[in-house]
C-alpha cells in the first residue's frame, strides 16, 4: 500500500491509529494545515480529494492564494527514500515537512560553516 494520495497536484498521507482504529493523514504540500480521515482505505481516499477541493474553493471565496502543489522554484529534489524518512518524522513529530527540512538545513550549515 502507497503512503501518499495523489489529487490535482497535491499529495497526502496515510497513517493508521491503532487507538482510533481508522486511518488519517494530511496534505504534505500545503503549509496550510489540511487533514483527513476514514474508516478504510476507500474512505480517506474521497475524504482526501473532498479536503483538497474545499480547500481549492475555500482559497477562491476568501481570495487566499492556494500553496501549489509540486514543485516550485523554491524547492529543491532529495532522494525519495529520504522524503519518506522525513515525512514520517515530521508526521511522528507533529512537525511540518518544511519545519523539518528547514531545522535539518540550517544545523547542517552552521555546522559546515
Amino acid at each position: 500500500m502507497s503512503s501518499t494520495l495523489y489529487h490535482r497536484g497535491y499529495e497526502g498521507s496515510v497513517q493508521y491509529s491503532a487507538e482510533d482504529k481508522m486511518l488519517h493523514g494530511r496534505l504534505l504540500t500545503a503549509s496550510d494545515l489540511i487533514s483527513y480521515g476514514g474508516l478504510d482505505l476507500a474512505e480517506l481516499e474521497i475524504n482526501f480529494r473532498d479536503a483538497v477541493d474545499e480547500y481549492l474553493a475555500f482559497c477562491a471565496e476568501t481570495g487566499k492564494t492556494p500553496d501549489q502543489p509540486g514543485p516550485s522554484p523554491a524547492d529543491i529534489h532529495i532522494r525519495r527514500e529520504l522524503q519518506t524518512h522525513a515525512v514520517r518524522f515530521a508526521e511522528q513529530h507533529d512537525r511540518q515537512l518544511d519545519t523539518v527540512v528547514n531545522d535539518a538545513l540550517e544545523e547542517y550549515l552552521a555546522k559546515s560553516a
